[in-house]
């Protein structure tokens, strides 16, 4: 005969368990820890999911491989790149048709002082570095995709674009303020 199953003791804290356990085959995530948006209290945290398959940074930075103002300033970046960017629209057919060009929409602030900044980054990159920060954070390429545009396709070449990358990765986080200057130059540091 067999033998009766028992009930688990109830767990208040598996209540609310939001997490989801059913993932797709392909998916690459990471938790991540946020604000809890149904908390009562302010400042309460939950760990979430976050899906880094198309996202190199978010990748780099949940492997632990940049900080997190390296992260922040590559962030910065990608929102000033997307405010910036003006390119052709879609057609809304909802629209009463009428013939000849439509006006192009002016530019707005955000959009100007989004352009300043980015020239300040692309200046202060160079044009090798601000070409290596475009194919990872807008193009979204990996080292070894970007070895390869290049015809440098060595284990050697991704980890200098790597090494690269990073370094391209603390000037952002200087220009845009979540990282400050080391205070000695570091041809002083004692060694």
């Amino acid at each position: 005969m067999p033998r009766a199953k028992r009930n688990k003791p109830y767990d208040p804290a598996k209540a609310h368990d939001r997490r989801s356990r059913d993932l797709l085959r392909n998916a690459e995530v990471a938790t991540v820890e946020v604000d809890d948006p149904l908390a009562l209290e302010p400042g309460e945290k939950i760990v979430v999911l976050r899906s880094i398959r198309n996202d190199p940074l978010g990748r780099l930075h949940s492997r632990r491989q940049i900080d997190e103002a390296q992260y922040q300033g590559g962030r910065a970046f990608q929102n000033d790149w997307e405010r910036a960017e003006r390119g052709p629209r879609a057609v809304d057919p909802t629209r009463e048709y009428v013939d000849g060009g439509q006006m192009r929409e002016p530019i707005t602030e955000g959009q100007r002082k989004a352009v300043l900044r980015l020239n300040r980054a692309v200046r202060e990159l160079g044009a090798d570095g601000s070409a290596l920060v475009h194919d990872v954070l807008v193009r979204g390429l990996t080292m070894e995709q970007i070895g390869q545009r290049r015809g440098l396709r060595t284990q050697r070449w991704s980890d200098y674009f790597a090494r690269r990358f990073q370094e391209c990765l603390d000037r952002l986080a200087l220009i845009y303020g979540f990282a400050t200057a080391h205070p000695v130059p570091v041809k002083d540091l004692p060694r």
